[in-house]
């Protein structure tokens, strides 16, 4: 029996710890669920997106989950999936509409200030 550990399975250990980690603290911590939440919106619009993708779908996946985005979207989950993969290029419509309802879920409204 080949007991060693390859850097690929040590990879996919640590994603889904983290993925859990994320998922536990987002349901026993409303804060931090809303600022993982704002975290992903803010660095969309500061042009950080693969990191503001990457957020999001931390924040789907720990809260909502792809299938039941893709009920209210009508999209696919997998397209959803695809669309905030680090590959994913998805149009503005549909970025801004995901957040509309996860804000919607969340019971918040954010709102964009111009600060210097």
């Amino acid at each position: 029996m080949d007991t060693r550990i390859h850097a690929g399975d040590v990879k996919v250990a640590l994603t889904v710890d983290f993925k859990e980690t994320v998922k536990e603290r987002v349901e026993r911590d409303p804060s931090f669920r809303e600022e993982l939440l704002k975290e992903g919106i803010e660095c969309l619009l500061t042009g950080e997106v693969d990191t503001g993708k990457a957020i999001l779908r931390d924040y789907i996946n720990a809260t909502i989950g792809f299938d039941a985005l893709g009920s209210l979207t009508d999209k696919s989950p997998k397209s959803l999936m695809r669309m905030l993969g680090p590959k994913g290029n998805p149009q503005a419509r549909n970025l801004f509409e995901i957040i509309a309802h996860l804000h919607k879920r969340e019971g918040i409204h954010f709102e964009v200030r111009a600060v210097r």
